[in-house]
């Protein structure tokens, strides 16, 4: 009697899907090669400018995309505008050289989720993914100093964020610091759902529908 094989179950699909948008080839090589190392995580295009990826990306629907700011032609900060403006747009993750405040909150206005320098760590790279994934808003450890030290010290006034509770400041200043909802419930010792009513009232009191907007109302961006 012959015996045979028993048949390979199939692959699990990956459960992030990531695009790259990148001017430069061996940065767009590197992070593409990073991210196929991850078992979970799929590469499913990589793009050299905002004018290509926006023709593609719809099609494609990753659920995550790093952005590179500083494209020829239209910028990165344009390109997620347009993304984000669109039905089911992916979480992105901006990559930059520079630590310029303006082009940080200009680029969490438009509605990007993360902010990293480059040249990002494997490490750096696939930790921030994940936690954008999941709902965080990664960034570089400078990049974080500079978000909350500008906060601190031109934080706009408005009758908007005048009538937030103290617990809701707590909240959203967390949320700055780039604090996923169930870190902010770990660090302010409350639960996760008590945490979403916070940041609904928030949303309803800023008149925002996304923390990236409600951050940068608070911020004055």
């Amino acid at each position: 009697m012959s015996t045979h094989d028993k048949p390979k179950p199939a692959s699990p699909r990956p459960s992030i899907t990531i695009a790259v948008v990148e001017d430069d080839s061996r940065i767009r090589w590197s992070l593409s090669a990073i991210l196929e190392e991850e078992d979970d995580f799929e590469c499913v295009g990589s793009f050299a400018s905002a004018e290509e990826a926006l023709t593609h990306l719809p099609k494609l629907a990753p659920q995550v995309v790093l952005m590179d700011v500083n494209l020829p032609g239209m910028t990165g900060i344009d390109c997620v505008r347009q993304l984000t403006s669109r039905k089911n747009p992916p979480q992105i993750i901006m990559l930059t050289v520079r630590q310029d405040s303006e082009i940080i909150f200009d680029a969490l206005a438009a509605g990007a989720s993360g902010y990293l320098l480059k040249p990002p760590t494997a490490s750096e790279l696939v930790n921030a993914v994940r936690d954008v994934f999941s709902g965080g808003a990664p960034m570089t450890a400078s990049i974080a100093r500079r978000v909350v030290q500008s906060f601190n010290k031109a934080r706009a006034r408005t009758p908007e964020t005048e009538s937030l509770s103290p617990r809701e400041i707590q909240v959203l200043e967390l949320l700055v610091q780039g604090f996923a909802y169930k870190e902010v419930a770990a660090e302010l010792g409350i639960s996760y759902s008590t945490v979403q009513r916070h940041i609904e009232s928030i949303y309803r009191k800023l008149h925002v529908h996304s923390r990236t907007h409600a951050v940068s109302k608070y911020l004055g961006a």
